[in-house]
């Protein structure tokens, strides 16, 4: 998601608070930065601060809503009169957080909005003995009970939404991970390969050679890669 807040500190502190729920963050000081990120990424979930130096946040809201993809808006915020929450809602929020806040108060309403926006897909998804349920973050195969960590679950969020099309490493970085993580790294195949021992034989996480990563709904025949 897109984190849109100009007070560093507070920016950084959102960002490093939902890495710890396995949520991907990216953060924009200002107006003009934001906007430069959604023309370029596609993101689940906006949250904006409304005053912020260049286009406000209001400005970045109504672009969102212009733009037609139905991206939840999430404004956080110290404005809390009630006139300027039902502006807020007039731009096109969808839910409004005051300053100051809890952040497990804040990963609840982003819960809450990702699955209103998902209404259209199952809440559990399960593809060839896989059964993943990302409200309460388990996974089963074959019925049998699969712990994860938070980044091994992320990943496999992503893979299985895709329901058998590759993603590439790439792709898995910055849904996974966020904007600041080395485009060299190593960290998507070391992931990708403890996921693989987690899930057990047959592998069902294939490698696509020069592409990326699919789940194998035919249950194994992945390459050990």
């Amino acid at each position: 998601m897109l984190v849109v807040e100009d007070e560093l500190y507070m920016a950084e502190a959102i960002r490093d608070g939902l890495r710890l729920e396995a949520i991907a963050a990216d953060i924009a000081g200002d107006g003009d930065t934001a906007l430069e990120l959604l023309s370029v990424n596609s993101y689940d979930i906006a949250v904006l601060d409304r005053d912020i130096p260049g286009p406000s946040g209001d400005e970045v809201a109504a672009s969102i809503v212009a733009s037609g993809g139905g991206m939840p808006i999430l404004m956080l915020t110290a404005a809390d009169r009630l006139d300027d929450k039902a502006s807020g809602f007039g731009l096109g929020a969808d839910d409004y957080l005051t300053k100051p806040f809890e952040l497990r108060e804040l990963v609840l309403r982003l819960r809450a909005l990702d699955r209103r926006r998902a209404h259209s897909r199952p809440p559990v998804r399960e593809i060839a003995g896989l059964r993943l349920d990302p409200f309460r973050r388990e996974v089963h195969r074959d019925g049998r009970y699969v712990a994860l960590t938070r980044k091994q679950f992320a990943v496999l969020e992503v893979l299985v939404a895709a329901e058998g099309g590759v993603i590439s490493a790439e792709e898995l970085l910055a849904r996974a991970w966020d904007e600041n993580a080395d485009p060299f790294t190593n960290a998507v195949r070391i992931t990708v390969s403890a996921l693989r021992k987690r899930l057990g034989e047959p592998w069902i996480i294939a490698t696509v050679a020069g592409a990326g990563y699919r789940i194998d709904a035919e249950r194994g025949g992945g390459e050990r890669g």
